[in-house]
């Protein structure tokens, strides 16, 4: 860490130790918040970060371009974000609040409608939405996002092409999660002599010797109520990731490749042969289909293991904590990157504007820019894309997914998410169904006429 950064570190005080990570928008019943505040002051630390301040308030305000916003400029922000995300959120915009004096009003929803009459009446001048439906509903009102400030340079070449729309860049992720990862025991590992693979071939060949050993590889729980099956479709998407690589998958949430395309046939052949047999996945089909996704993770990390492997997002680190406070990250519970993935997938709330006064202006310049990034990272609040954020994470295992994310050459959202209804509950229903036994080629026409209605 060089000496500029390891200073502009001190400007935030707060540290979340645990990582957190989303199941897809359809899982959980979400309620509406609608809660306005203005920001003042950051909420109190709950650990420190891993270097001292070295740089006083005002020295880093000095770094901080106010784009020609005076004191008592106001701003109006809309994120999904409640509770505790909240305060990270306020926390990382106290030094650009001090800095400028602009006074910022946000509200939090997480209804489509309520944004949709917003935006049609009196839009927010900056908005943060975990999907691309505002670039595809409002890219007649959403300005370019370079003319509002942003610093488009800090972000590698594959964010700027998700944001386009009517041939500008109209969008760029603030805070990204990743899926890409697969939780394992480095001390088992160790103790059966266990490598971590780094290609999908070796990735094939450990578990077949998993099973020679007489180890069960994988647990595979999809349980979660409507949105059971979305455990597999992370699954399957990083298999295509290993297979096919991001264009690929990104031609699926385009519609230019359909869902039943051989190549989707041939990683659900896979996944198959893994999720429905108990020599492969606890308990079979039924445990695959009947464990929750939260049990699946903790089978991992039980004593005796029940399993060597559970493919899960980042939050799964802090349910092993939950549940097992004794274990040691990196020694008794960790993650690799899926082997072989030629990109990563995952998801991000999607920095729009609709306003360029100088507020916003300000705000969107401070938000991408170096000292925003490392301000974001010294949270432990979540991955920021901004290339500056890499290597200023407090905690150990978002650092470590802060370097997959700084280093992947490709990008993809998780395409329920993307591609959204009718397709996503589809795909869930064929990735039971399957599971289940039915006839894979069949469940994926199925699901290819959904991805065409939802993309219509």
């Amino acid at each position: 860490m060089n000496a500029r950064i390891a200073k502009l570190i001190g400007v935030v005080m707060v540290a979340t130790m645990l990582v957190t990570a989303c199941a897809p928008a359809a899982t959980p019943t979400e309620s509406m918040a609608t809660d306005v505040f203005v920001p003042t002051e950051a909420p109190m630390a709950t650990a420190a970060p891993t270097e001292a301040p070295t740089m006083a308030p005002t020295e880093a305000m000095s770094q901080i371009d106010c784009m020609g916003a005076s004191s008592g400029d106001a701003i109006t922000i809309v994120y999904q974000w409640t509770g505790s995300e909240e305060e990270n959120f306020n926390t990382i915009l106290k030094p650009l609040v001090d800095a400028c004096g602009i006074k910022v009003t946000a509200q939090s929803t997480r209804d489509d409608a309520v944004l949709d009459t917003m935006v049609k009446s009196t839009p927010p001048d900056v908005l943060f939405w975990p999907n691309f439906s505002p670039l595809k509903l409002y890219a007649d009102k959403l300005l370019p996002i370079a003319s509002v400030g942003a610093q488009v340079d800090n972000y590698a070449s594959f964010w700027s092409d998700m944001g386009m729309a009517n041939g500008q860049l109209v969008a760029l992720p603030f805070k990204a999660d990743v899926k890409s990862i697969i939780w394992y025991s480095p001390a088992n590992f160790a103790a059966y002599g266990y490598n971590i693979p780094t290609t999908f071939d070796e990735l094939n060949t450990l578990v077949e010797k998993m099973v020679a050993d007489g180890n069960v590889p994988w647990s595979m729980g999809q349980g979660s109520d409507a949105a059971t099956g979305w455990t597999g479709s992370d699954f399957i998407q990083d298999e295509l990731l290993a297979t096919q690589g991001p264009a690929f998958v990104n031609s699926i949430i385009s519609g230019d490749t359909p869902y039943n395309d051989p190549a989707v046939v041939s990683a659900y052949e896979t996944y198959f042969k893994w999720a429905s047999d108990a020599k492969y996945t606890v308990g079979g089909a039924d445990g695959t289909l009947n464990t929750t996704f939260g049990d699946a993770i903790l089978k991992v990390f039980s004593n005796p293991a029940e399993a060597m492997m559970v493919k899960q997002s980042g939050f799964a680190g802090g349910n092993v904590v939950a549940a097992y406070p004794d274990l040691k990250y990196g020694t008794d519970f960790d993650f690799f990157m899926f082997p072989g993935a030629q990109g990563l997938q995952g998801g991000a709330d999607l920095m729009y504007a609709f306003s360029d006064s100088p507020a916003a202006k300000a705000l969107v310049n401070y938000l991408t820019s170096e000292i925003g990034a490392v301000n974001m990272a010294a949270t432990n609040w979540g991955l920021s894309p901004n290339k500056y954020a890499a290597g200023n994470y407090p905690d150990a295992q978002l650092g470590k997914l802060g370097d997959m994310l700084a280093s992947t050459s490709g990008f993809t959202f998780d395409m329920g998410d993307a591609i959204g209804a009718p397709f996503n509950t589809a795909e869930w229903t064929a990735i039971v169904n399957i599971v289940q036994g039915q006839d894979i080629q069949s469940n994926l026409d199925t699901v290819a006429a959904a991805q065409t209605e939802a993309l219509k």
